[in-house]
């Protein structure tokens, strides 16, 4: 499995695919990374075409063991971030 891409290199790519500093890619990226935290921790879902959507789901209260002990503890109710992946970046990444 190769290593994932960090900032610095995501930045940099972007950049050269736009054709401009890193400076604006740099921004570019926190502005959008910033409206899809702030629309999804709203409870709505982002669509990013080709990759995927990002959304929140709320999951119910529970018992969940602990592996330590083996005892059963109730875990209230909470929410988890999902993304579901795009059928074009799948048949990519397969194909």
């Amino acid at each position: 499995m190769a290593k994932p891409m960090t900032k610095t290199q995501l930045v940099a790519a972007l950049a050269d695919d736009m054709g401009g500093d890193k400076k604006a890619a740099g921004a570019a990226l926190d502005a959008v990374c910033a409206l899809i935290t702030r629309e999804v921790s709203g409870g709505g879902a982002v669509t990013l075409p080709g990759v995927g959507k990002i959304y929140c789901r709320e999951r119910p209260e529970r018992m969940v063991r602990n592996p330590a002990t083996g005892e059963q503890i109730k875990k209230d109710a909470d929410k988890v971030v999902k993304m579901t992946i795009a059928k074009a970046l799948k048949d990519s990444v397969n194909g």
